[in-house]
């Protein structure tokens, strides 16, 4: 459990996991957006963020020379992690093992429209000491999402108009049950950096498996997880369709990118 007497994390980093391996897109890091590969889209929203420095942490060399080229900078990780988390955990290990950063926010490299917003919504989460890790959500418009094993649903304790909550579990059915609103949650996180070590330290969940979602391992063992409400869910990128979307969601904006703070 989180020491109540912590005080809010300070020196954040954001990283961005990427890999070319990918079933129904391959290569889709490099996916061209508007002439632009669709990890830079990703890594120009979280440096618009402005909450601390950014790196991508990259299981392929391709991936962090388009990085760099746009100015980023980037990490490069082993291939064979099992999750995002693991690619993040070890990136960080890299660029600070002085552990000057005390929060990590993982942005997912696939989601090209996420709002800077989105980003310092998940890290203003963390002030609170009791959480140790913190997440989004979108409330559920569209009947269809309700029953979407697709759609993940979160299942919060939330005070009417509050605008955060605590987690109290993640499920692909639809829950809870009864009159009130559902949210579909994003898995874009922030961590407070104990958290993140000591959460891919741990052996995946009975929950984790069955419900295939990674999150069940924090809360089945006793971590706490908040999540903040917000306006939209960034279009995330797994498919020759979704790509046309963004392609299109994007087509209006005008983006560009600074060299991001060295960590």
């Amino acid at each position: 459990m989180t020491d109540p007497t912590l005080p809010p994390p300070s020196n954040p980093i954001v990283v961005i996991p990427a890999r070319m391996a990918s079933t129904r897109l391959p290569g889709k890091p490099l996916a061209d957006i508007l002439g632009v590969p669709m990890i830079v889209h990703v890594l120009r929203r979280a440096v618009e963020a402005g909450i601390g420095p950014v790196v991508v942490a990259c299981a392929e060399p391709e991936i962090a020379r388009a990085v760099e080229a746009a100015g980023g900078t980037a990490v490069l990780t082993r291939p064979d992690h099992p999750s995002g988390s693991d690619r993040i955990f070890e990136a960080v290990g890299l660029i600070d093992p002085e552990g000057r950063h005390d929060a990590i926010v993982n942005v997912q490299g696939d989601l090209p429209t996420v709002e800077a917003a989105a980003v310092r919504a998940a890290f203003a989460t963390l002030s609170d000491p009791a959480v140790d890790i913190a997440t989004l959500v979108v409330p559920i418009t569209r009947e269809a999402e309700r029953a979407d094993p697709n759609v993940v649903k979160a299942v919060l304790e939330l005070r009417p108009g509050a605008a955060k909550g605590r987690a109290l579990y993640f499920t692909r059915a639809t829950a809870p049950w009864g009159e009130g609103e559902l949210f579909h949650h994003i898995g874009l996180y922030a961590y407070r950096r104990a958290a993140l070590e000591r959460f891919v330290s741990l052996p995946p969940s009975m929950l984790e498996q069955r419900e295939r979602l990674e999150q069940l391992r924090a809360l089945s063992n006793g971590m706490r997880i908040d999540a903040a409400v917000v306006d939209a869910v960034p279009l995330g990128v797994d498919t020759p369709d979704d790509l046309e979307r963004a392609r299109a969601l994007l087509s209006g904006r005008s983006s560009h990118i600074s060299p991001s703070p060295a960590p």
